[in-house]
């Protein structure tokens, strides 16, 4: 028997760390989750922001990163600075502030494309899972564990699976062109 289950979990899988990646892009509004992949280099090891100091948002264009220890704050702000996010952290105390500014029409155009890439690469590792699904099929087929029958079936229930995920990824990439085009 051939179990297409791992393969959708993979291909499940795929799609979050598209999803987790898409959020930390920046839109014109502030959003906590923009610091997700920024990493402190802190206590000899590299730490997300989010676990040197809490993370507000008071206002639509503001981010407040209030951090725990004072040792820290110049690091998060070094950080945020070598990010390619182009936020420019204001320091007051062992609080940070993020002013984040409106997108300009190139910096729009910018992560359209920014956003298709990674659209993209997350559709390739899907298609790459649907390979992997196929060749295990071919194995079972040769050594006679399933008919070509069945391997027929299977395959096409993997190409929907595929058709499922791919749809998933391209619905994912227009909210967030929408998103970032809205001013």
């Amino acid at each position: 028997m051939f179990d297409d289950k791992p393969y959708n979990l993979k291909m499940d899988k795929a799609i979050e760390v598209f999803t987790k990646e898409l959020s930390s892009l920046r839109t014109g509004r502030a959003n906590a989750s923009m610091l997700d992949l920024i990493k402190v280099d802190v206590y000899g090891q590299q730490m997300p922001i989010n676990q040197v100091g809490s993370i507000t948002t008071p206002e639509p264009r503001m981010i407040n990163i209030q951090i725990w220890d004072t040792n820290n704050v110049s690091l998060v702000d070094a950080a945020i600075k070598k990010s390619d996010l182009g936020l420019n952290p204001q320091i007051d105390g062992q609080l940070i502030r993020l002013p984040v500014p409106e997108l300009n029409e190139e910096r729009r155009t910018e992560l359209k494309k920014l956003i298709k890439s990674i659209g993209e690469k997350c559709k390739v590792s899907i298609r790459n899972i649907r390979r992997e699904a196929n060749e295990e099929l071919k194995k079972k087929l040769k050594l006679k564990e399933i008919g070509e029958d069945q391997e027929k079936t299977y395959e096409k229930k993997i190409q929907l699976i595929t058709d499922d995920h791919i749809k998933l990824v391209e619905d994912k990439v227009s909210i967030k062109e929408k998103e970032i085009m809205t001013i």
